[in-house]
């Protein structure tokens, strides 16, 4: 449920609640809270297997399109040319390609990395590439 909320953000809300409401009510406060959410939780429990018992063996069908679109929606092009082309092994796609490319490693490859460029002097004009404009 709060699987998108760091410790960073749930120290921030702590400390915000405990500004708001003061330290007298937070501790009830946050049972309360405790006591809805689990309530809520029971409540989607109960529907989830009231609905299936039911739908019987439909609610399963029922299902499959949605866990296909879950699938879907974790998928990018390295996912989709692993599971689709590589059967799933993805030992040929690691190493070689998560390097970032360097002088170090790029003597195979026949390419060479520009050395960086030194930041410009104060007052300084940078070079004009008259092919570029």
């Amino acid at each position: 449920m709060f699987s998108n909320i760091g410790w960073g953000e749930m120290m921030i809300l702590l400390v915000a609640a405990l500004v708001i409401l003061g330290p007298e009510r937070l501790p009830e406060a946050m049972r309360w809270t405790g006591r809805t959410l689990r309530q809520v939780r029971d409540y989607a429990t109960g529907a989830t297997a009231q609905l299936k018992q039911e739908m019987g063996p439909e609610f399963d069908e029922l299902r499959k399109p949605l866990e296909q679109l879950n699938e879907l929606r974790g998928m990018n092009p390295r996912a989709m040319v692993t599971k689709h082309l590589l059967d799933g092994d993805d030992s040929f796609l690691t190493g070689k390609f998560d390097k970032p490319l360097t002088a170090g490693n790029s003597a195979n490859s026949g390419y060479s990395m520009p050395e960086p460029q030194k930041p410009l002097e104060r007052n300084e004009r940078p070079p004009v590439d008259p092919d570029a404009t």
